[in-house]
C-alpha cells in the first residue's frame, strides 16, 4: 500500500503525461516559454487570482515574496509552531526573526487569539518590528483567513498564505492561495498538486508585486535577462514540469479534490468514535494533504504506528518536534508553556495513507487495522 500513491496517479494519465513530456523534448524548449506561460495563466484562473509566478519550490516562493517585501533583521514575522521547518527557515534566511505562534488543537492551524497575543508581546517588548503573518493551510485546511486578515489590518501587517499543503481547499468558496497579500504554494511530488521534481508558485493580485517578483526570480533582471537591474536568485520552474502539471493540475480540478474528500468520509464513517478524526469548521474544505488522527498519548501513537507497519500500511508523524524546538532556533528564547497544544499535538498525531486512487478496500483494511488495535 502507498501512503500517497504517486504510481497509480501516472498509470491512470500516461498517456497525456509522456505526450507532453515528449513535446517539450521534441520542441527543446526546456526553460521559460509557452507551456510555463499556460500553466501559470491555469494556476490563476484556478485560484481566482490576477498574477501566478511559478518558480523552482516552495520555499523559494516565500523566500522571494521575502525579499520582494524587503524583510529584514529587525523585524517579526509571525508562523505557527506546529508547521513544517521552511516556514520558519525563510523568515531566518531574510535576516527577521520569527515569533512562533501556538494553534488550535483541533484544526491544527495558528490560533488567532494566540496571534493577537503575540503581536501585542511583540510590540510591548519593543526589540522587534512586527511585520509579517505566515499562516500555514496545514494537511490541506486553510487557515482562519478572515480572523487573520482582520488581526492585519489593526497592527498594519502584511500575511503571506503558506498554501503549500493547503492547494485546493477553499472557505466558503474562496479557494486556497488566494488570501492575504501574496501566497505560496509547493508542487513538491505528494503534495495535493504535485509534479516530478520540486516546484512552487507565488499568487498576488498586486501589479507591481508580481512585476518585481518575476524580477528577482532570473537574477534580478530589468527589461531582459543581461539587464540586471537588483540582487535577485536563480528560481525557475523548468519546462518539463510544467508540462506535467498541466496534466495533473486537469485531474485535480476535474476529480481529484472532490475523490480525497470522499476517502475522508470514508475514513470517518469507520473510524469516528474509535479515535479524534480531522476537524473540518463549517464553511471549510479540505483538500488532504493528510488525513491525521489523535491518538490519547505517545505511547499509543507509536504502538499503532508500528501496529500498521507490521501489515505493510505506511503510516507518518507530522510533526515530530515543535517549531520553537529545532535545534536550527536554539538562540531564541521560548517558553514551553506557550505552545501546549503543539507540544501535545507532537505526542499523539498520526497520519494514514490518502490519496484520491485509494480504493475502498484499501479504506477498509486501514480502519479494521486501527479499529483491532485500539479496541
Amino acid at each position: 500500500m502507498e501512503f500517497r500513491d504517486l504510481k497509480a496517479q501516472y498509470q491512470k494519465y500516461k498517456q497525456e503525461i509522456d505526450s507532453n513530456i515528449q513535446d517539450v523534448i521534441t520542441n527543446a524548449s526546456f526553460i521559460g516559454g509557452k507551456v510555463v506561460k499556460e500553466l501559470e495563466e491555469q494556476l490563476a484562473d484556478y485560484v481566482g487570482i490576477k498574477h501566478c509566478i511559478t518558480c523552482a519550490n516552495g520555499t523559494e516562493a516565500m523566500t522571494l515574496v521575502m525579499m520582494a517585501w524587503g524583510i529584514k533583521e529587525g523585524d517579526a514575522v509571525f508562523v505557527p509552531d506546529f508547521t513544517f521547518f521552511s516556514t520558519g527557515e525563510v523568515v531566518s534566511f531574510s535576516g527577521a526573526t520569527p515569533v512562533f505562534v501556538d494553534v488550535d488543537k483541533d484544526t491544527f492551524n495558528i490560533d488567532t487569539s494566540k496571534l493577537e497575543m503575540a503581536i501585542l508581546k511583540t510590540i510591548e517588548e519593543g526589540k522587534l518590528t512586527p511585520k509579517v503573518i505566515i499562516p500555514v493551510d496545514l494537511f490541506g485546511l486553510p487557515a482562519d483567513h478572515y480572523e487573520i486578515e482582520k488581526m492585519a489590518k489593526k497592527y498594519n501587517l502584511l500575511v503571506l498564505e503558506d498554501g503549500a499543503q493547503g492547494f485546493g481547499g477553499n472557505i466558503n468558496g474562496k479557494r486556497a492561495c488566494s488570501f492575504g497579500d501574496a501566497a505560496t504554494t509547493s508542487f513538491f511530488p505528494a503534495k495535493p498538486l504535485g509534479c516530478y521534481g520540486d516546484g512552487g508558485a507565488i499568487f498576488t493580485n498586486d501589479d507591481d508585486s508580481a512585476a518585481l517578483l518575476k524580477s528577482l526570480q532570473i537574477h534580478g533582471k530589468g527589461e531582459n535577462k543581461y539587464d540586471n537591474v537588483r540582487i535577485g536568485v536563480n528560481s525557475r520552474l523548468d519546462t518539463i514540469q510544467a508540462a506535467i502539471l498541466k496534466v495533473k493540475l486537469k485531474a485535480f480540478i476535474d476529480h481529484e479534490v472532490e475523490d480525497v474528500n470522499r476517502v475522508f468520509q470514508l475514513y470517518n464513517e469507520r473510524l469516528s468514535g474509535v479515535v479524534e478524526t480531522p476537524f473540518i469548521p463549517d464553511g471549510f474544505y479540505s483538500s488532504f494533504a493528510q488525513y491525521t488522527i489523535k491518538l490519547k498519548n505517545k505511547k499509543q501513537r507509536d504502538g499503532l504506528q508500528s501496529f500498521l507497519k507490521e501489515y505493510e500500511i505506511p503510516s507518518m508523524v507530522y510533526y515530530v518536534n515543535p517549531m520553537h524546538k529545532m535545534k536550527a532556533f536554539s538562540e531564541l528564547d521560548y517558553d514551553d508553556q506557550e505552545f501546549k497544544v503543539t507540544i501535545g499535538l507532537c505526542d499523539v498525531v498520526l497520519s494514514l495513507p490518502i490519496h484520491p486512487y485509494i480504493s475502498d478496500e484499501e479504506i477498509c483494511k486501514v480502519s479494521n487495522i486501527v479499529k483491532t488495535f485500539l479496541i
